[in-house]
């Protein structure tokens, strides 16, 4: 079951205002799928689709509806539904052609062995194969895939150009930002929200690429001017049986697909993608791009110099802190470099660049350190917090939980990441969702545990994260360091199925308030 958003309504996505009808007789050829058996409906040369959904409820007339076998339901079970809204045709597996909601639906019924794997360059020709018109600059990874495609947006912006993007935080169509209910659009949503792009002026797209939205075919039909590749580490198990499946699922976006390749060389995973003309990028050793002379400031700022392909040295500032950070502003100077952006857009772009809830500060006059991050797996809790203890001359304190219905072998792993780099660690409730919240933080308590008392700090069991936070200030002192982990940018905890409204950003400048009493800019 979905979660629901308490007090607000789902919006169906953007779709352009002017499309081209398209026979389904081309669609049924471009699909290489065929009419169901026994189908006397309509010819397909007389049938016109005009848009393609995979969700009845969004369903308008003149669309194919994509009836997609799932985990818990078959999408055929909703084509009645579908077709009352106004759905020409539907795509479906042989299993959904059987389904009597299918049968009984009166239009003509395309069947694909595999229709989500057809669905993408399906969408993609209705819309009219919007990303061949536009720059699309895509960005996978594990960590890092939203800062980067900020900074690389903050540089097309500095560049003075028309830009869209589409990730975890939010999508932004020139200018104008909606919500993002995925990291990745799934395929019909994404090739219309590319042609609303066009259609506003939009040139160049930076945009997050999932291994969800690889394996599952959400990008399937979109053509990459850029594809780039930041670092890989554990997370997504609950998905991918093993890290070498979850490494296959991102290693999808270099198939051929993209243009040009950005490849952060940093780790092994990285050196595995490379071929002869694969751009590189590292924070040590040889690469296309690199960077020296980093220096940090008591703010976080970070100055470097960049190393171009062309030999070029160029001073550039961050300000953002953590080597991560460098290597994301690699691979975006790299990302933007090869999509012609002038090196003066591109260092410009980074020394303004903001990411909402990545090492984002809370600043409102009180005497310590206040962040918020979206780290969420172990490798990035690690690094968030070495980058906040290597400027913090007090002592850092730590909130952090895990979420609920996903990988549950991280659990143990992220409370010993946080034990050891913590002065003080609350563990508590991130998004429960369905399961059980205590049992979450006794996994990540155990892992806690595990490292021994000289090597660890006091380690503390919360669950209600309101609370959690409010501690972690109440103990705070001049010089100190208070980190909220895990959630960053959200606006919401699920619970049981229902989303609550909650912010750590907001719920971290409260208690600050509560205990001072007043607000300082």
């Amino acid at each position: 079951m979905p979660a629901k958003l308490e007090g607000k309504a789902v919006t169906a996505p953007p779709r352009p205002t002017r499309i081209q009808p398209v026979p389904l007789a081309t669609l049924l050829a471009r699909a290489d799928a065929r009419l169901a058996d026994g189908d006397d409906r309509a010819p397909a040369s007389d049938v016109a689709v005009t848009g393609a959904t995979l969700r009845a409820q969004h369903v308008r007339p003149g669309d194919l509806f994509a009836a997609l076998p799932g985990a818990r339901a078959h999408g055929a079970d909703f084509a009645a539904a579908a077709v009352a809204a106004g759905a020409t045709a539907v795509l479906t597996d042989d299993e959904g052609a059987r389904r009597p909601a299918v049968r009984d639906a009166g239009v003509p019924v395309l069947v694909h062995p595999d229709p989500r794997a057809a669905l993408g360059p399906v969408a993609a020709w209705i819309y009219g194969e919007p990303s061949l018109a536009l720059n699309v600059l895509g960005v996978t990874g594990t960590s890092g895939k939203t800062t980067t495609t900020y900074m690389i947006a903050a540089g097309l912006a500095a560049a003075d150009l028309v830009t869209g993007l589409v990730g975890t935080v939010e999508t932004r169509i020139a200018g104008e930002r909606l919500a993002s209910a995925f990291t990745t659009p799934e395929a019909p949503d994404l090739q219309a929200l590319f042609a609303v792009m066009l259609e506003r002026g939009v040139t160049h797209v930076p945009m997050e690429v999932s291994s969800h939205a690889l394996s599952l075919g959400r990008v399937a039909g979109t053509r990459f001017a850029v594809g780039a590749f930041t670092n890989l580490s554990q997370d997504h198990l609950d998905f991918h049986p093993d890290m070498e499946d979850y490494f296959r699922a991102k290693a999808l976006l270099f198939d051929g697909r993209s243009s040009a390749e950005v490849v952060c060389v940093d780790q092994d995973w990285g050196r595995r993608l490379v071929h002869p003309r694969t751009v590189t990028v590292a924070t040590a050793g040889d690469a296309d791009w690199t960077a020296s002379d980093i220096r940090v400031s008591r703010t976080g700022e970070q100055s470097f110099v960049l190393h171009t392909p062309g030999g070029r040295r160029v001073p550039a500032t961050l300000p953002m802190p953590g080597p991560f950070n460098i290597a994301n502003a690699l691979v975006a100077a790299a990302v933007l470099d090869t999509a012609g952006i002038p090196i003066e857009a591109i260092t410009r772009g980074l020394a303004e660049v903001r990411v909402p809830g990545r090492m984002e500060r809370v600043a409102l006059g009180q005497d310590f350190t206040a962040v918020v991050d979206y780290s969420h797996k172990p490798e990035a809790v690690a690094v968030a917090l070495d980058a906040i203890r290597s400027r913090t001359e007090g002592r850092v304190l730590a909130v952090l939980g895990c979420g609920g219905d996903r990988d549950a072998a991280k659990r143990p792993l992220m409370g010993e990441a946080a034990a050891r780099r913590s002065d003080l660690l609350v563990v508590t409730d991130d998004n429960p969702r369905g399961e059980d919240p205590a049992a979450i933080r006794a996994a990540m308590l155990a892992g806690a545990r595990e490292v021994p008392e000289g090597e660890r700090g006091e380690v503390v069991d919360i669950g209600d994260r309101r609370r959690a936070i409010a501690e972690a200030v109440a103990r705070a002192r001049p010089g100190d360091a208070v980190v909220i982990a895990g959630k960053g940018h959200e606006t919401g905890q699920e619970i049981a199925g229902v989303v609550h409204p909650f912010s750590d950003r907001e719920e971290l400048a409260a208690a600050i308030r509560a205990r001072f009493g007043r607000v300082t800019p």
